[in-house]
This record gives structure tokens, sequence and C-alpha cells, in this order.
């Protein structure tokens, strides 16, 4: 085909002729063949659904009884406790009523900042799992009345022996916990954390566990271990000059890190590097030298222990024959340098404020402090004596707690927080092993730095959590239930799984996937009505605690 003949088949092609009758000369009609440019058909535009806005949960009244969930032991109403002196045994009652207004407080730290925006329930939530487990059920509220310093008290400023309330620990045959079986000391302390009404102590201890690292994978000793984890339940609130001497020559620390067979002649440098780089000043800054990790090997010698068949290593004691008590070199100052000093030398070291605030700050904030605020706070801890309550208490009333973004929540943490949400108990022995595949197995850190929160969520612990949230719910899940309503609309639904878990915060997003997902499960056949709402609910109430929103507070 010529080009010429190409063209003339193309234009055929763009353009329709028809025959048209019209009206010709003297009105005679005749037929002309009319062409006509083709023009291409408008395809229709499809609608577009509008985008749906968030649902509109319906909001439940506090009664409402959530099926499938017994009554829960409420929590003791918290109490701020009174100033240091008066009102002991003996002394005469107080001539005037008590006053009504809120208890005073510390002054605020001068150059630290302040939260002054609302304190309601969400951010009283925040707080008890930034500073605890979670809030027990209704709790919440209780703490929102304190208002922000009366809360940071109530859960800081307490004294007294714990009280654990609620249902004791069972396993799925009704055995008894024993501790020294394992895996039973997991499911004690975590008892401890459910049950506690002491839970920022918990917390603490929690977190001096993670700080200092030490496993009963290389311990092997139970009554070593609780003894470890109970020091810091005695003083990882006061001074942490103190708390670092008694893990110094604590039994666990000196097996773990072979400070008991470290002697004159022979030291082990072991504590001594983890103590600069781990412990008190931090790696890859600048503060130590080779030299000062051999000095100071020498200096904390003198450690004893004995070994017994049965028993394991007892009788930790410090023998001042098998100290180095030569001339040592640390950090610039030359001298005796006996296990005290060289930890003293550490806290007097220029870069020790700075490392102990900033891995205090990180376990209760996600983004990093302003350099004017953590110089502020270095200095709250250093005009204090190395106090670490008071900075504690400045960092749990700092905005950046209730502005700033979310914090993952550790395993353990996940899982305590649930079952205070449900008003239970340990009820299976399920929980070590879970708990290890989520990332945290207590007693046991997976090295002497201790756990890495920056993989607390990743593809390889993310099916454990939801296999923690199966362990909170399996006892008691609602099944195909002829007893549940048979009418219940998938909003309706949705909110009742939330009330499950006493009415976590949640975003919209979510409980529009949520609701989506009820409308499926309310399409279910060959089940009556009550029980394909009843097996929704089960699902639903999984979904929500394993949702994005309550992995993180």
């Amino acid at each position: 085909m010529t080009t010429a003949k190409a063209r003339r088949k193309k234009a055929k092609k763009q353009v329709v002729c028809r025959t048209k009758r019209v009206k010709g000369k003297g009105g005679k009609v005749v037929r002309k063949r009319v062409c006509t440019p083709k023009t291409p058909a408008k395809r229709p535009t499809p609608k577009r659904p509008a985008k749906p806005g968030s649902p509109s949960l319906p909001t439940l009244p506090p009664g409402v009884q959530v099926p499938g969930l017994p009554p829960v032991v409420r929590p003791p109403v918290i109490v701020v406790p009174p100033p240091v002196g008066g009102g002991g045994p003996g002394d005469p009652p107080p001539a005037d009523p008590p006053p009504t207004d809120p208890p005073p407080t510390d002054p605020p730290p001068a150059g630290v900042a302040r939260y002054t925006g609302p304190f309601g329930v969400r951010q009283a939530e925040r707080l008890l799992w930034r500073a605890g487990f979670g809030p027990l059920r209704g709790q919440a509220a209780q703490v929102a009345a304190l208002g922000l310093d009366g809360a940071v008290a109530a859960l800081t400023r307490v004294s007294g022996t714990a009280r654990l309330v609620g249902p004791a620990p069972r396993t799925e045959l009704s055995e008894p916990i024993d501790p020294s079986r394992f895996p039973y000391d997991h499911l004690v302390w975590l008892d401890r954390m459910v049950r506690s009404d002491q839970p920022f102590v918990e917390r603490m201890a929690l977190l001096f566990h993670d700080w200092f690292g030490v496993s009963d994978e290389v311990v092997g000793s139970w009554p070593l271990m609780r003894e470890h984890i109970e020091l810091f339940r005695r003083i990882g609130r006061g001074s942490f000059r103190d708390l670092l001497l008694a893990v110094t020559g604590d039994g666990a620390m000196l097996v773990r890190l072979d400070g008991d067979d470290s002697a004159k002649g022979a030291p082990n440098e072991n504590y001594a590097r983890e103590l600069m780089e781990l412990y008190a000043l931090g790696p890859d800054r600048g503060a130590y030298t080779e030299r000062d990790v051999r000095e100071a090997a020498r200096g904390l010698t003198g450690y004893v222990s004995s070994y017994h068949p049965q028993r394991g290593y007892e009788d930790f004691r410090y023998d001042p024959a098998r100290h180095d008590d030569g001339q040592k070199e640390l950090f610039g100052t030359r001298k005796d340098h006996t296990p005290a000093q060289v930890v003293e030398a550490c806290l007097q070291h220029p870069l020790h404020p700075s490392f102990f605030v900033l891995k205090l700050w990180q376990a209760f904030v996600a983004s990093p402090p302003e350099p004017a605020q953590r110089q502020a706070l270095e200095r709250l801890y250093v005009e204090g004596d190395y106090a670490v309550l008071p900075v504690v208490e400045a960092i749990l009333k700092h905005p950046a707690v209730y502005e700033g973004p979310a914090l993952v929540k550790p395993p353990v943490v996940y899982a305590a927080g649930m079952l205070r949400a449900l008003g239970r108990g340990i009820e299976s022995i399920g929980w070590p092993e879970v708990g290890r595949q989520a990332g945290q197995r207590l007693f046991q850190p997976p090295t002497i730095a201790g756990w890495r929160e920056d993989r607390w969520l990743d593809t390889a612990t993310w099916r454990a959590r939801w296999q923690l949230a199966f362990l909170a719910l399996k006892e008691h899940q609602l099944g195909a239930s002829e007893s549940y309503p048979a009418v219940e609309s998938p909003q309706y639904a949705v909110a009742m799984a939330l009330r499950h878990w006493d009415d976590p915060p949640i975003r919209a997003d979510t409980a529009e996937a949520l609701v989506e997902v009820a409308q499926r499960l309310g399409r279910m056949v060959g089940v009556s009505d009550a029980a394909r709402n009843a097996l929704r609910q089960d699902v639903l109430r999984h979904l929500v605690i394993t949702a994005p929103d309550c992995q993180v507070s």
C-alpha cells in the first residue's frame, strides 16, 4: 500500500458517513450522503464511593458487663504518702483535720521543663505504662484525679512491704509455683508485676536488671538471682553510688563476671571493663583507656566465694588479704584504689552524669532529650549526691513523656499489662517460653549489656506477641456461646471488645479496620446468631490487644 493510499484509508477511519433525506431545489426530497468527523464515545466516569470516615463506636457506660469477663478485684485507692516526719505510732492526733488540698511536693528542679497540659485518663494511662505495667481496671481515672504531682508521688514514694492483690499464680494443672524449678522463676516475677501494689518498684528492678544484664544461664543459682533482683527492689530508688557498690560485691555479679576469682597477682578484667563501658561511663566516648581497665581490675581484687556441690557458689565476702594493695593510677589519679574507691572514681568521672541521665531517660522517653534538658538533669543528679529518684520523678513530669512519641512496650511489660487489664493472674506455664520468643525472658538477658530494645518489634518477635495475647485470653474464650446476644451491630461488637480491655486508646484507622473485620465476621454461616457473635467477639478481643496502638504507650 502506498503512502497516499494509507493516508486516505486512515482519513476514512476518522469520519462517519450516513445517508440522509434532505430537501433539494424546489422542495424535492432527495438522498444525500453526509460525512462528519468521528468523535470517540465518552466513557462514563465511575463514581468513587465516598471515603468513609472513622466509624462512630458507641459509648458504653461504665456499668456494662462484658460477657465472659468475671468480676475483677478493684484496685486499691491510691493515696499519696504523707511527708516524712510525724504521724508515727504514739504521736498525738493533729489538732486540726487534715487539709483537703494536695500534699506538698518538691519544687520543680531548676532548668527542667515540666508538663503543664491536661492530666486526664489518657495521660494517667501513659504514666502507669511508663512507670509500671499499665493500669488495673478503673485505676487510670483514680490516678488522673490526683493530678500530675500527686500521681507521680503515689507511684514512686511508696514504702513498706508490697501487697499482692488478686488471684495467686497457678499452672494449667494447678501445680504450685516453685521459683527454684525451671522455668517458674519467670512466672514468680511476672506474677509480682501483675499483682503488686508497688508496680514502680518492680519496674525499677526490671530497669536495673536490664542495666546490669546478669543472666541465670551463667550464674546457675536461683538464690543468687533472687537476691540480685531484691537488691534492686531495696535500693534501686536510692543512691546510685550505693547501688553500684552493692552490685560490685553482689554474688550473682561476682559469678557472672568472675569477680570472685580475681586476686592479687592475677586480676580479672571482666567486671572492670563492663563497669566502665556499660554501667557507669559508656563506650566510645574517650572516658577510659586500656590502662584504666587494668588498673581498675587490680583495685577490684579481693572478693572470694566458696563452692558447694549441691548449693553451688555461696559465702561471698571481701578478703583484704587477696586485694592488691599496691598503688594504681586510675583516670590520672594514683593511690591504693580499693573496690569502693574504684566505684567512686567512676562516679566522679566528668562523663558519668551524662551517661547516667541519658540511659535513665531512654527507659522512660522515646525521643532523646534536648541538650539543655539533659544538662539540667545532670545538675540535679550530681547536686543530689547521685540520688536516682529525683531524676526519675523529674523525667516522669517532663513534657516529653506526655507530648512525645509513643514508646514500644517491652514484651514482659506488654504481658503483665494484659493480665492487669483483665484482672487475671498467672494461669499457664507457657509465659516464659513465649516471652523468650518475644525477646525477653526474665532472669536471662541475652548479654551482659541487657536486652536490645530496638528489637522488641520485628518479624522474629511479632508472632510471639500474638501468642502472648492468646495466653492472656485462652482460658476465658467465649467460643460458640449460645448465651451471647444474638443481635449486635459491628460497631457495638468492637466497642465491647475494647471494653474487655478497659477501653485502651486506639486510632481512627484502627477502629475502622476493626469494624470492617466485624462486618465480615457477621456474615458467618452454619452457626446461630448468638454463636456467631460470640466467636466474632473472641476474634475482636485478640485483634484489639495485638493492634499497633496497644503495642506502644
